[in-house]
């Protein structure tokens, strides 16, 4: 009976040992649910104590979203949420094992996953996983259905950077934003000729760089630039690679001139409304109307339609590239000369892609003799740079919080 007992003690204490063990496993909780509808996307944001694992991916007979977690606790509250919108139906949450977690959405219609991507804690925020889906048609939604299109960070290592693929079958590293900067004119086009003769291509140039080095060393942005030596590279083609990189900020750099000597001063643009509609559309016409608007086959829809879905699409790059240039106009302000009414509006070429926030930044007059001779020297350059990257920052910090309501 002794031995027994002393049995029976051990085993008894080895299970109070594994639950506490299992309990320390799985301390975090998933402890809120959001959900935020566009015109035809939904945009699902989980609260979290801390990172987790998971596993997203489509299933049909009937249409659902399904998220996999595993190593965090779901809060059941989960089920109750009631936010109404087009696409999302009831939510249930089930045990697949003592780590893992099911959470389902039945969908409303079919419906494609655009994006999916981790937020580590800012401001009053904890971990935040936010899902992206897009409406769409019958052939779409079952070309993506199963755990082989599934987005996943799973069986990672804490530390490894997580990647996703989104619609257009690229692969993007989800802790980097992606920014292309264009080094205006070029090659036989020389630009604006300063006041000593000096080119605008070669100003631009080598601030480009300087600024590329700068966002390099900040190790949380992949940087392109349109050219790197002294070529000539047209217009739309410099529009086109910011959207072959699938960018998420484009910065076109260029260096001003007036007939006004005494003109002098930093100025930022972005598009105007009335000059984007028309080169947007030939946008499309030009790449056969495929994935140029959120993911959305426009070859599909009426030519009402697309106008509808290329004027939302550029509303939103539009307030994110204005969005931006204030966050220029904030940092610049502590360390350059400014013109009045900072943030302008125009059509330049270079500005006109409807899914890329941009902007186009003049440095300077070069006709101004004082001015040039500023923007000769590396020293002013590099302050312009790392006010750049300032405002950059800043950005993408603002949009993190301004996109997830």
């Amino acid at each position: 009976m002794n031995k027994l007992s002393l049995i029976f003690g051990k085993l008894g204490l080895l299970v109070l040992l594994c639950c506490f063990w299992t309990f320390e496993a799985i301390s975090g909780e998933i402890t809120n649910l959001r959900i935020g509808e566009g015109s035809n996307n939904i945009r699902v944001v989980f609260d979290a104590s801390e990172e987790f694992d998971y596993n997203v991916f489509l299933l049909d007979g009937p249409k659902r979203l399904v998220i996999d977690t595993e190593n965090i606790n779901v809060a059941r509250s989960l089920e109750k949420i009631k936010d109404r919108n087009h696409l999302i139906g009831q939510v249930r949450i089930g045990k697949i094992s003592s780590s893992k977690n099911r959470i389902v959405f039945d969908l409303q219609r079919p419906a494609i996953i655009k994006k999916v991507f981790m937020l580590a804690p800012q401001s009053t925020f904890k971990w935040r996983l936010a899902i992206d889906i897009v409406t769409a048609n019958e052939r779409d939604f079952s070309g993506k259905v199963g755990q082989s299109h599934a987005f996943s960070n799973f069986s990672r290592s804490k530390k490894a950077k997580t990647t996703s693929t989104d619609t257009k079958g690229k692969t993007n590293n989800n802790t980097k934003k992606i920014i292309v900067i264009d080094a205006g004119h070029g090659g036989h086009d020389p630009g604006a000729i300063g006041y000593s003769g000096v080119y605008e291509k070669n100003i631009t140039l080598a601030t480009a760089k300087e600024l590329k080095r700068q966002l390099d060393k900040e190790g949380k942005y992949i940087v392109f630039l349109t050219r790197s030596t002294d070529i000539f590279i047209p217009l739309r083609q410099r529009v086109k690679i910011a959207r072959q990189h699938n960018a998420d900020l484009f910065m076109s750099i260029h260096a001003d001139s007036a007939k006004n000597r005494n003109a002098k001063g930093l100025s930022v643009y972005t598009l105007s409304e009335t000059a984007s509609d028309k080169e947007a559309a030939a946008l499309a016409e030009r790449e056969n109307k495929v994935d140029i608007i959120a993911g959305v086959n426009m070859f599909e829809q009426s030519k009402e339609v697309n106008d509808v879905l290329i004027s939302l699409a550029q509303r939103e790059t539009r307030n994110r590239s204005s969005e931006l240039a204030r966050c220029i106009e904030l940092e610049m302000r502590k360390s350059v000369r400014l013109i009045s009414d900072t943030h302008r509006f125009a059509g330049f070429a270079v500005l006109k892609a409807p899914d890329v926030p941009s902007v186009l930044l003049e440095m300077g007059y070069l006709s101004n003799k004082d001015e040039e001779r500023l923007l000769r020297q590396e020293s002013y350059r590099r302050k312009i740079a790392t006010a750049t990257v300032k405002a950059i920052n800043r950005y993408f910090e603002d949009m993190k919080h301004k996109s997830l309501f």
